[in-house]
C-alpha cells in the first residue's frame, strides 16, 4: 500500500483555456478569392446563399472571386444572416 496520499488530478486545474478565434473573418464588401473562409463558426447562425458553400465544421467559404454581401433572411422562424459572394465584372 502506498504511504502518500495522492494529490487531486490535474483535469481541474485547466481552467483558462484559449479561444477559437470564431467569427466573421470578411465583413460586407469585402474581397475575396476562392477557398477563402467568410465565417468561422459552430451551428449555423451564418447559412450559405450565392457562390458560398458549407464545410463540414460549419464554415462559410468563398467558391469564386467576389464582394462579401450579408443580408438577413428567415428560415424556420428564426432570423438568420445569409452570406453571398458577388461576382466581380469582367474586365477588358
Amino acid at each position: 500500500m502506498a504511504h502518500v496520499k495522492s494529490a487531486a488530478t490535474t483535469s481541474a486545474q485547466k481552467g483558462n483555456v484559449p479561444g477559437k478565434r470564431l467569427g466573421l473573418k470578411r465583413n460586407h464588401g469585402q474581397y475575396v478569392k476562392p477557398g477563402m473562409i467568410i465565417v468561422r463558426q459552430r451551428g449555423t447562425k451564418y447559412v450559405p446563399g450565392l457562390n458560398t458553400k458549407l464545410a463540414r465544421n460549419y464554415d462559410i467559404i468563398s467558391r469564386i472571386h467576389g464582394i462579401v454581401q450579408f443580408r438577413k433572411i428567415i428560415r424556420n422562424r428564426k432570423v438568420k444572416t445569409q452570406v453571398n459572394v458577388i461576382p466581380l465584372e469582367q474586365e477588358k
